[in-house]
């Protein structure tokens, strides 16, 4: 009996370690285009009817050196992004093609503005002072989404499954597919 106690405790604490005792398995892959790794490529799975995620803190959108920080930034579609002014100069964050539109005027530096993407879609930012400030934000219908690095890699947790992933990078074709999620699926991502 202790042998069996023992045997499954040592099981679960394993299980642990794969799944962060979360159920949820990793899925790595690498995003490229011909042989070029691809930064700032957004992965994520069809799943808009997952149960909501635990509170996380509040994403960041931030403004500094001219420059938007993150360029991309994903998030699951209902999510309220912080968008600081934490640069030396005042600016003006606005959307106005596709996804969210919006438009939260001129605000000094030091001042915080809000803004929910209440549905899926990419929004293209930028900042009517500054022509050369642009970036993204992607919301998805998923609460199993990534971005890639600078070395085209990402790391996304989902339950074990099927799913049709999606990718989305600026200035390319989407491209989608099917990927069965098992604890060693792999996901590779290539543009031509």
């Amino acid at each position: 009996m202790r042998v069996w106690i023992l045997t499954a405790a040592l099981v679960a604490c394993v299980a642990g370690r794969v799944t962060g005792g979360s159920g949820l398995r990793d899925v790595h892959g690498v995003a490229r285009a011909g042989v070029r790794p691809v930064m700032d490529a957004v992965v994520w799975f069809d799943a808009p009817d997952a149960p909501a995620t635990a509170a996380v803190a509040r994403p960041i959108l931030d403004q500094q050196n001219l420059d938007f920080l993150p360029h991309v930034l994903v998030v699951r579609a209902g999510t309220t992004v912080k968008f600081p002014n934490n640069d030396r100069v005042f600016h003006n964050v606005f959307s106005f093609r596709d996804g969210k539109k919006f438009d939260l005027g001129v605000y000094p530096i030091g001042a915080v503005k809000y803004v929910t993407f209440d549905r899926a879609g990419v929004s293209r930012l930028f900042c009517n002072i500054h022509p050369g400030m642009a970036a993204y934000v992607v919301a998805v219908d998923s609460p199993y989404f990534a971005a890639s690095d600078a070395s085209g890699a990402f790391t996304l947790q989902a339950p074990a499954g099927r799913y049709v992933y999606h990718a989305w990078r600026a200035g390319a074709a989407p491209l989608a597919g099917e990927v069965v999620v098992d604890g060693t699926a792999t996901l590779e991502l290539a543009w031509r």
